[in-house]
């Protein structure tokens, strides 16, 4: 493959744009590599400007459940830019977006529209303080939350991947108020609580983490947390921003069956464009301003595009009869094909899968279950396994500690085909 416009439009945006991306992970640092740039989308197949072709297993970082530039969304964000494209005012839209979210997703009795999962899960926390009249904050190791000063202590996606796990700019006062602990490690959250836990207002987390790659919670990890919170007097945050309608139509809450007081959301409920969500009990999100004292605000909140394309996304899933289960029986497929090659070649890695979310980690250990283990994976191995899959026309996230996504549009040809990519970039790292 021939990359020479996309290496010349990277120079072009270095000079403008710090670091020439707007976010620092598609600049494909770590994978030693100049980012692709990506001159149109239609189904599972993305083209780069330089004409080269991928199937595209990371859909925009998750949101595109259904693929790229879906009939059904693009028709109803047209329908609705003819009408305008922002009015700063209410909108039926925004009404029936949130009556699908309360329908769909078991924790939230009514929701707020924000522009991002960053302003979602910093407006959760802000809502929890103000709730519970405590500042402190516990988060996971690893986990990622935004780029909200209080997630951005320990933080995981492009913090880890970039060897940042602290910013500066984060003041000494906001790190004082926040309290890490471990993934998966009930002990670590437990010794807070017993510390602090007058002072802490809430946990979040993400039910399954997907920012240092896929680990999944084990089976007691979620249910110690909702019995904590509740010990304490704190709120449970689940952060569903990667797995809200994902893993199921309630998301990770209704997948393992424990149910947070405050959920965030994003990604999916935008179908493609930029938007985010929190809601909750009723007693907690009528503390919010108007009708309460904990002020946030938006001026592009419920955006009548953002909120037509996320309506129009929900509505195909709720009438998908096979659509969770088709998810499973593709990524199930994958994960199969990825773990034979692994075993022909004997390439040591660990495969983690939740769902549609998956993630091979190249390392010696025989599970990644936290941070500290699925930091010891060889991220220049996954390097090299990243450019050789490109090469084979693999479009896959360009850092080890990220999250391969399924969506319904793979066709199983696709998946043979990445199966094959795979099986021919272990060979060539043996």
């Amino acid at each position: 493959m021939q990359f020479t416009k996309s290496i010349d439009a990277f120079k072009r945006a270095q000079e403008s744009i710090p670091g020439g991306v707007n976010s620092p992970v598609r600049a494909f640092k770590s994978v030693h590599l100049n980012p692709v740039f990506i001159k149109k989308a239609k189904g599972t197949v993305i083209t780069d400007i330089d004409g080269n072709q991928y199937i595209d297993f990371l859909a925009s970082w998750g949101p595109l459940i259904f693929g790229h530039a879906h009939e059904a969304i693009l028709a109803a964000i047209n329908e609705a830019a003819q009408k305008g494209t922002s009015y700063g005012a209410p909108t039926d839209y925004e009404t029936l977006m949130a009556e699908l979210i309360v329908k769909m997703v078991p924790s939230i009795e009514k929701v707020r529209m924000v522009n991002s999962g960053t302003e979602a899960t910093m407006s959760a926390v802000r809502l929890a303080r103000g709730y519970t009249k405590r500042d402190g904050l516990v988060k996971f190791a690893g986990n990622y939350h935004g780029h909200g000063d209080s997630f951005l202590i320990h933080a995981g996606s492009g913090a880890i991947t970039l060897g940042l796990p602290d910013s500066p700019g984060v003041t000494i006062g906001t790190a004082h108020d926040t309290f890490i602990a471990e993934y998966n490690n009930l002990d670590s959250v437990r010794s807070l609580f017993w510390e602090k836990g007058n002072e802490i207002a809430a946990i979040i987390v993400e039910p399954v983490a997907g920012n240092m790659g896929v680990v999944a919670p084990t089976k007691e990890f979620l249910q110690g947390l909702r019995d904590i919170t509740k010990e304490f007097g704190a709120l449970l945050i689940f952060d569903e921003v990667i797995t809200g309608f994902r893993l199921a139509k309630g998301g990770a809450q209704e997948y393992f069956g424990v149910i947070p007081d405050l959920t965030t959301l994003g990604k999916i409920i935008g179908g493609g464009l930029p938007v985010g969500a929190y809601g909750g009990r009723k007693d907690i999100m009528d503390m919010l301003a108007p009708i309460g004292p904990v002020y946030q605000a938006g001026t592009l909140s419920g955006n009548p595009l953002a909120m037509a394309a996320g309506i129009a996304m929900l509505t195909l899933i709720n009438e998908t009869p096979d659509f969770y289960s088709e998810l499973e029986r593709k990524a199930a497929k994958l994960e199969s094909g990825l773990r034979d090659n692994l075993a022909k070649t004997g390439v040591k890695g660990v495969i983690n899968r939740v769902g549609s979310m998956m993630t091979l980690f190249f390392t010696n250990e025989k599970q990644v279950t936290s941070l500290d283990e699925a930091m010891k994976s060889d991220a220049g191995k996954y390097a090299n396994y990243f450019k050789m899959t490109l090469e084979s026309g693999i479009y896959i996230a360009p850092s080890q500690f990220e999250s391969l996504f399924v969506s319904y549009a793979h066709t199983d040809k696709d998946i043979d085909t990445i199966i094959e990519a795979n099986l021919k970039a272990l060979i060539q790292l043996k």
